[in-house]
């Protein structure tokens, strides 16, 4: 897969032209586009952001041991050893029967909120400043959750399939999509995909607003025309060696309904072992579970990996046009 990538490293300052919606004021307080707080809250922060405790002993923590220094891999891996042990619970983000809003629990994890939260939390600390609220989480769980980095309380705005996420944050410079850079990274075709209007009555939104339900067959549709490539099964030990901690490893799955079943992190252990970290349905918390490849060999369903790598928040892209253009260079 020859991915094409043009330079990402573009500020608000150093670019005047075309920036996504309702981020001009970044350029009045002098930050990046990723860095400025949401224009207001949609819904009340009790909705929005539950455990705050848990997010001040994170901050306290990562502050005293100097995780900020580190490359933003190790530390998101960091962060989400430090969430090891947090209950899982699926569908964390469906929190209002209408209003869409990027949301942050801490409390209860699924595998999407997990590595998301994760990766928030290190491109958080990415930007120093002395102290951090929740609305510093929220803006890059906004950043790397919604198309284009923005909610405007739309529900089809949100990335729902994973696959699509990889190429979207890989065009806003949050993390690079290695997939089709590694050894005997293949193409998935003729996927079908239709989990989310399938299984509406399971989607709170979904089911309280029929009237989204044709848009989103739209969305998936789009997203089942993605150039989507994978590691095999039976690739996966051999290459690896070349992951790094903090990789986002997207499951595979090898049925229809949708790219992937399933996300988590890679962490390299003390032996040097690339092991799975993840919010587990079947361990009902969050665990450092087998290596990436002896985790795929445990169900039959697992195809393979996809794998995003995060990027320094240097890297963040804020000028529309250049997300335009790497997105659509990437879907070529």
């Amino acid at each position: 897969m020859d991915m094409v990538h043009l330079p990402r490293r573009s500020f608000l300052a150093m670019a005047p032209v075309a920036l996504l919606p309702g981020l001009l004021r970044a350029e009045e307080k002098g930050k990046t586009a990723a860095d400025a707080p949401a224009k207001k809250r949609l819904l009340p922060l009790s909705t929005i952001f539950k455990g705050e405790a848990k997010f001040a002993a994170l901050v306290k923590k990562a502050q005293s041991e100097g995780w900020a220094k580190l490359p933003i891999g190790e530390r998101t891996a960091k962060f989400g050893q430090a969430l090891l042990g947090v209950p899982y619970v699926n569908f964390t983000l469906e929190i209002d029967d209408h209003i869409e809003s990027p949301s942050v629990n801490l409390t209860a994890l699924d595998c999407w909120s997990f590595f998301e939260q994760s990766l928030g939390l290190a491109r958080m600390i990415g930007f120093q400043k002395p102290e951090y609220t929740p609305d510093d989480l929220l803006r890059q769980i906004e950043f790397t959750r919604y198309r284009g980095g923005v909610c405007t309380g739309n529900y089809l705005e949100r990335i729902h399939y994973l696959a699509e996420w990889f190429f979207e944050n890989d065009a806003r410079g949050a993390a690079r999509h290695i997939t089709g850079e590694l050894p005997g990274a293949t193409r998935i075709t003729g996927r079908k995909v239709s989990e989310m209007t399938t299984l509406w009555k399971s989607y709170r939104y979904l089911r309280n607003n029929p009237e989204l339900r044709a848009p989103m067959k739209e969305t998936e549709d789009m997203v089942a025309r993605l150039p989507v490539y994978h590691i095999p099964k039976s690739k996966v030990a051999a290459i690896e060696s070349k992951l790094q901690s903090g990789d986002v490893i997207g499951i595979a799955t090898k049925y229809n309904g949708a790219f992937c079943s399933h996300v988590g992190l890679a962490l390299k252990n003390k032996d040097g072992e690339m092991r799975f970290m993840h919010a587990s349905r079947n361990y009902k918390k969050v665990v450092v579970d087998k290596t990436i490849s002896g985790y795929l060999n445990d169900f039959s369903a697992h195809a393979g990996i996809l794998v995003g790598r995060p990027l320094e928040v240097s890297e963040t892209v804020s000028d529309k046009a250049v997300y335009e253009a790497n997105l659509k260079k990437l879907l070529t």
